[in-house]
């Protein structure tokens, strides 16, 4: 933790989507049916991907990525909400929310560069088929694969880094069931614009640069 001295604030209390219990009971159910489907539906790709022979080809390779990101991603946020609905008092400590921050953008960053390489994977094989073999060789695979984990920790860890420097020494309540980045900003007791803005410009240009690759990759496929 950065800045000991100036940080007071321990931890934040999580507000939640709602304070009507029959409402929290609802969505619990909801929220559990429907992680009892994706989690072991992601791993059984995962499974299926890694126990069948045939499934080699980088397509599988990538996809297999994808489902093992997707249960990563479940995993830090919907099992503490689960049971923050059945709490009455939801906390979640200063450290843990920055690592919920750190997981949150590693891993979200981390699948939007996936499903460009995978946009990519999809370019070769229909639009150049005859290079596709030695275009998307399995060090190839393994260079994108090391390439976007980098780019999802660099684009985590700015963020974090950001705002580790805030002071928080006032109020420490988030209206929300997780630690959400910009809401966590406004308890900072400081001006905080330099850092929203540099927030939302490395967060927008992200967004921006990985949909462009997904718009013009697939408009090329469509147009070819």
């Amino acid at each position: 933790m950065v800045k000991e001295n100036s940080t007071m604030v321990t931890e934040f209390i999580l507000l939640g989507l709602t304070q009507s219990q029959e409402a929290q009971l609802l969505v619990f159910v909801l929220v559990l049916i429907f992680y009892l489907i994706i989690l072991p539906g992601n791993f059984l790709i995962i499974l299926t991907i890694r126990s069948d022979p045939g499934l080699t080809a980088p397509l599988y390779f990538f996809l297999g990525n994808l489902a093992f990101l997707d249960a990563s991603y479940s995993f830090i946020v919907a099992p503490r909400m689960l049971v923050d609905f059945l709490s009455e008092k939801k906390v979640i400590s200063y450290r843990g929310c920055i690592t919920q921050l750190f997981f949150l953008h590693f891993l979200g960053a981390g699948e939007m560069f996936l499903l460009v390489v995978m946009a990519f994977d999809r370019y070769i094989a229909i639009c150049h088929p005859l290079h596709y073999s030695t275009v998307m060789n399995l060090r190839a695979c393994y260079s994108l694969l090391l390439a976007l984990w980098l780019g999802g920790f660099t684009h985590s860890i700015v963020q974090v880094a950001l705002i580790l420097y805030l002071p928080f020494c006032g109020p420490n309540q988030l209206d929300n069931f997780f630690c959400d980045v910009p809401q966590v900003i406004k308890l900072a007791c400081t001006d905080t614009f330099v850092v929203e803005l540099l927030m939302v410009s490395n967060s927008g240009l992200l967004t921006l640069l990985c949909f462009l690759g997904l718009l013009a990759s697939y408009a090329v496929i469509l147009c070819h």
